[in-house]
């Protein structure tokens, strides 16, 4: 079995309550918490960036596996904010968590899919028998111009899981379905993206979401009846839960994974957040779906079943609740200075 054998959340402390930027644009708060489905976001300090809560998601992922980092023979890191234009993430990453330099390193971008693509490329290098191990990771410290429907939830996060075998998770199967649909974009050079209001739903994320879903379960021969837990890509909460019903999965499978209603959209991490919510209470024999959302377009649905070896692995490591519960509040001018919105 390969699958994962090690998994580790981080999010920011600092929080802004979805009132605090209503009240800044004169909007109706309990419209947006309603439309949204969100209370409040996370938001990174200004020591935090993508790389730094990739490696204290990428810590926690081998403390659970038990692993020496030397063994880490392939390192992916998802993002859309990766800090430099020019000089990959990966590689300071791979240092700061103690790998060796005998390791293939990159970055990948495909907005909020690159994390689950991570995954897949670690998968298929263990099973090729190349690499003892590969660590995958979704980190974002998401972009919102002041003012725009963006900014209630694009916060902060990072996700990173180490494939190899053994697994507390064993992988049985994914599906991926991908399209040219222009719904979400940010051109070099510019501080902010754009995106197609209304059309980012329908053709956009719900498209890619239920084809990439029942293409999985359908390769699979599942039904939704067959998961435990599913996990869809947030990037509010009233988008996963709709999503969820019209696939047919119940409050008790999508709940749990549902963390954005806290801490918002970390967009690569988004999903992979949720996946490790669920694996902080997922019990030997369960099975996980998870399926993630990447504007431009594309998903990527995966099928995970839980192994015994969870019981023991998941105490090693702070569980993501207490990332969660571990919260400070800010009012806009502090998250203006943080977010570094202020140009000079």
């Amino acid at each position: 079995m390969i699958g994962i054998c090690g998994y580790g959340g981080y999010v920011p402390r600092y929080r802004i309550r979805v009132e605090e930027i209503a009240r800044i644009w004169g909007k109706d708060p309990g419209e947006i918490k309603s439309g949204l489905i969100i209370s409040e976001k996370s938001v990174p300090d200004l020591d935090e960036d993508t790389i730094t809560m990739a490696v204290e998601a990428g810590k926690q992922a081998i403390q659970r596996a038990g692993t020496d980092p030397a063994d880490i023979q392939a390192l992916y890191i998802g993002s859309e904010s990766h800090p430099y234009i020019v000089k990959p993430s990966g590689t300071v990453v791979a240092e700061a968590l103690g790998a060796t330099p005998e390791i293939n390193v990159v970055d990948l971008e495909f907005a909020c899919k690159a994390g689950t693509t991570a995954m897949l490329l670690c998968h298929s290098l263990v099973q090729a028998g190349w690499i003892k191990y590969g660590m995958a990771i979704g980190s974002d410290c998401a972009q919102s111009k002041p003012g725009d429907a963006l900014e209630y939830t694009a916060a902060a996060g990072a996700a990173a899981f180490l494939i190899g075998r053994d697994p507390l998770a064993a992988l049985e199967g994914y599906y991926s379905y991908t399209t040219d649909t222009s719904d979400f974009w940010r051109r070099e050079g510019e501080d902010y993206p754009s995106h197609a209001a209304r059309f980012t739903g329908k053709p956009a994320y719900f498209k890619h979401v239920l084809s990439a879903t029942q293409g999985l379960m359908q390769k699979l021969g599942l039904k939704p009846e067959d998961f435990t837990y599913a996990v869809f890509h947030m990037p509010n909460g009233k988008f996963p839960i709709t999503a969820a019903k019209q696939l047919g999965f119940k409050p008790e499978q999508y709940e749990p994974g549902l963390v954005v209603k806290e801490i918002g959209n970390c967009y690569s991490a988004s999903s992979l957040l949720g996946l490790c919510a669920v694996l902080d209470q997922a019990k030997p024999g369960d099975r996980i779906l998870i399926t993630s959302y990447g504007s431009g377009a594309g998903s990527d649905s995966f099928s995970f079943q839980v192994t015994d070896r969870i019981e023991e692995r998941r105490e090693r490591a702070p569980k993501l609740e207490s990332w969660i519960r571990r919260r400070e509040y800010i009012d806009y001018g502090m998250y203006v200075r943080l977010r570094r919105k202020l140009k000079r």
